[in-house]
């Protein structure tokens, strides 16, 4: 997925932060990740899997060394030093072709696109909801006067989206809130309009916030209002 935010793009944004935080106390938060993880233990574990397993469907079919040219002479001697030999030279060539299958996999599931085929939806939620929740801590949503900080995080290339609210709200407000901004967020990326996305969903963050958490009589803006890319 190619996703280009213009400067006017991340003006739209920021300026639905600002539009939305003037009518409630709480903070809203955005941050587009490009990738959070590079899953190189994923193409490993298909690699190794792969070597195991598929040069195996040979076996039945007679492998011999011979089926790889220079391991084998396509003669053989009927002596038991001789068969020896022959049975190295298999195992040899049995090695090779695992070390071939190996990395034609992990080459081959380092393509983004095929990273994202074969790594299991757990696991890219999993890390995107880590590094969200990093996100969280790292820019301060944690110690918001009144701990109603939300962010709203994006996985780019995991195609993952979290919504993360702080413990002032989280109790209070209806967590299907939530998942309709990462909705919203996610529709607006799938076409290819990411600013609509988030727009609309700060846009349903500060209607619960409002509603929850009305602006005091100062309201301080505790956090930049801006998206931040990573």
């Amino acid at each position: 997925m190619v996703i280009r935010l213009t400067d006017d793009a991340q003006a739209r944004i920021a300026g639905a932060i600002a539009a939305e935080e003037a009518r409630t106390s709480g903070e809203i938060f955005c941050v587009l990740a490009r990738r959070v993880s590079s899953y190189r233990d994923v193409s490993l574990a298909w690699a190794g899997a792969a070597a195991l397993i598929l040069p195996l469907g040979l076996i039945p079919l007679g492998f011999e060394a011979a089926w790889i040219p220079g391991l084998g002479s396509g003669w053989e001697a009927s002596h038991l030093a001789a068969r020896e030999v022959s049975t190295g030279q298999a195992l040899g060539a049995y090695a090779i072709i695992q070390a071939v299958v190996f990395l034609a996999v992990y080459l081959i599931t380092r393509l983004p696109t095929i990273t994202r085929w074969v790594t299991p939806r757990a696991v890219r939620r999993a890390r995107a909801r880590n590094a969200a929740m990093q996100q969280f801590l790292a820019h301060g949503l944690h110690v918001t006067e009144g701990r109603t900080g939300v962010l709203i995080f994006v996985a780019l290339a995991d195609h993952q989206v979290e919504v993360v609210a702080d413990e002032g709200i989280h109790a209070r407000v209806d967590q299907d809130v939530w998942g309709d901004a990462a909705e919203a967020l996610a529709q607006g990326l799938k076409r290819g309009d990411a600013a609509a996305g988030f727009e609309a969903a700060v846009g349903l963050c500060g209607e619960v916030l409002a509603r929850h958490f009305p602006p005091g009589a100062e309201n301080p803006n505790e956090l930049a209002d801006r998206l931040v890319i990573i």
